[in-house]
């Protein structure tokens, strides 16, 4: 395994939570949960990927239909796009710099839709709360890419610092030498990503603020390997999670379920502010702890170029999955992780019948109902749908499923070709309106007719000067107060939609 001083270390002075769950098992539609406290499949997020807005502001260009080369449920072409989600659904950040928090991203964003302008002070590969007003609260997030799946090949001619004859080879692959040493890549990069943590932590202590920062440690989603990234077992949602409070107060482990919708409400309790009404998940820390949850939930939708439709109930022992489309191959062939080399051995071995009955339960078609011990079972490979025993887990999962999707819209039952039609009319995004400003006496008031958008502005001395969204734009929540010969700068944005042009005002 992976030697990790430095997390070893900080979960001791941590709760740790042992089940901790993504709600996809793939980067872009779980991190528009955690930014937003909502499920993927209510706001329409749970595809991936929409577009290209992966880093920072986003790219915020989306090519069309015959570009993409891609298809929906239906077999109708979609073309890239950003989610419009509801009109009342920000990014929680937005909610801190209100109350007077430093907000920034280093530098992943991938929300399914271009980051707005308003969600974050900073939002690139330099933010930091090292760039804060002096003693300003901060939440500050770094995004630690050295495990990401690509790095198993991208790091191939790197040196390996764990043995392969070393590692665990889960049941599902090949005992080889491949498999092997991408498993020890794997361990190898945790042990590069835990030094990039050990930057961040030394940071926090030469500025005096670690004893009195709060702490969150996850992955977006399980393991990088064939059968755990994009999977809907606990190989693709299990996650490690941990958090050092203040002072390190409370610490140890808990079997507290946490589902990463929680994050959102949960960081806003930490702050003392009330979680917003429409958020989905549960605060398990601060002000507004609520009651610990009974299930967890998780999806599965496109992925890439290949589509399908899952559903996923965990509770503390079983795992039950929904599979729309029984007929369709568990196994996925996506050609971006058919760069791991494990992956290209698994797939000859398959093709030469050389698979064990376990290996080649991924390339078969599916039970319309799953069931799994995972406490006996963590690796999810004995279906025990049809086993009696099992009858009363089985009715209190599935009923679980079934009032999960009458409470909440699952925006993955309609072809995505007509979601993105929803989304933006006519397969054009639409644009947020242009600022209104107001001004009476010594005060103005800015609006936008754009409902559920935000405003930004700046301000300067200069006329006609070029800001980009890295020139620190502050959050409109309350009316201005007039400053004579100055220039405003105001921009507002609806999550999904084009930003607004920029309006000059002068004073």
């Amino acid at each position: 395994t992976a030697k990790t001083p430095t997390l070893d270390k900080l979960a001791k002075e941590s709760m740790v939570y042992t089940n901790a769950y993504a709600t996809v098992g793939v980067c872009a539609p779980t991190r528009s949960a955690i930014i937003t406290g909502m499920y993927p499949t209510s706001i329409g997020t749970m595809h991936m990927r929409t577009g290209n807005d992966v880093m920072s502001w986003g790219k915020r260009v989306y090519k069309n239909d015959i570009e993409v080369n891609r298809n929906d449920l239906e077999g109708n072409p979609i073309r890239q796009y950003a989610a419009v989600i509801p009109d009342d659904v920000k990014c929680f950040p937005e909610y801190l710099r209100a109350n007077g928090y430093y907000c920034t991203n280093n530098q992943k964003t991938d929300y399914q839709f271009a980051a707005p302008i308003t969600a974050w002070d900073e939002n690139n590969n330099k933010a930091h709360w090292r760039n804060r007003p002096k003693n300003s609260p901060f939440f500050s997030v770094f995004n630690i890419g050295l495990t990401h799946e690509s790095r198993i090949w991208k790091h191939a001619e790197k040196p390996l610092t764990v043995d392969p004859e070393t590692v665990k080879v889960a049941p599902y692959y090949q005992d080889t030498e491949i498999s092997r040493t991408d498993i020890a890549r794997h361990y190898s990069n945790i042990e590069l990503m835990d030094k990039e943590v050990a930057k961040i932590i030394a940071q926090l202590k030469e500025d005096g603020l670690y004893d009195n920062t709060i702490i969150f440690f996850y992955s977006d989603h399980g393991g990088p390997l064939p059968r755990q990234k994009r999977a809907i077992y606990d190989s693709g949602l299990h996650v490690p999670f941990f958090v050092k409070a203040v002072n390190s107060k409370t610490k140890g482990k808990t079997d507290r379920m946490i589902s990463f919708v929680d994050l959102a409400p949960t960081i806003l309790s930490l702050a003392n502010i009330k979680p917003i009404s429409y958020m989905q998940g549960k605060a398990f820390l601060g002000a507004y702890n609520e009651k610990p949850r009974e299930f967890i939930y998780g999806s599965s939708d496109r992925f890439d170029g290949v589509t399908d439709r899952l559903r996923a109930v965990r509770d503390q022992r079983f795992l039950y999955v929904w599979n729309y489309y029984p007929d369709k191959l568990k196994y996925k062939d996506i050609g971006y992780r058919k760069q791991v080399p494990m992956m290209i051995e698994m797939l000859s071995l398959k093709d030469q019948n050389k698979l064990n009955k376990i290996q080649m339960q991924w390339f078969k078609t599916k039970t319309k109902e799953e069931l799994y011990d995972s406490e006996n079972d963590p690796d999810n490979i004995v279906n025990i749908i049809d086993d009696p025993k099992y009858n009363d887990e089985l009715n209190k999962l599935r009923n679980a499923f079934f009032k999960h999707q009458q409470q909440y819209v699952d925006l993955g039952m309609l072809p995505e070709e007509k979601l993105i039609n929803m989304m933006w009319p006519d397969f054009k995004q639409p644009q947020t309106s242009v600022p209104k400003m107001k001004q009476k006496g010594s005060i103005i008031t800015l609006s936008c007719d754009t409902k559920g958008a935000s405003i930004a502005y700046k301000i300067s001395d200069k006329p006609n000067e070029k800001f980009d969204y890295n020139d620190h734009w502050k959050l409109y929540t309350k009316p201005l107060t007039f400053q004579s010969g100055k220039y405003y700068y105001v921009i507002a944005e609806r999550i999904g939609y084009k930003e607004s042009e920029t309006v000059i005002l002068k004073m």
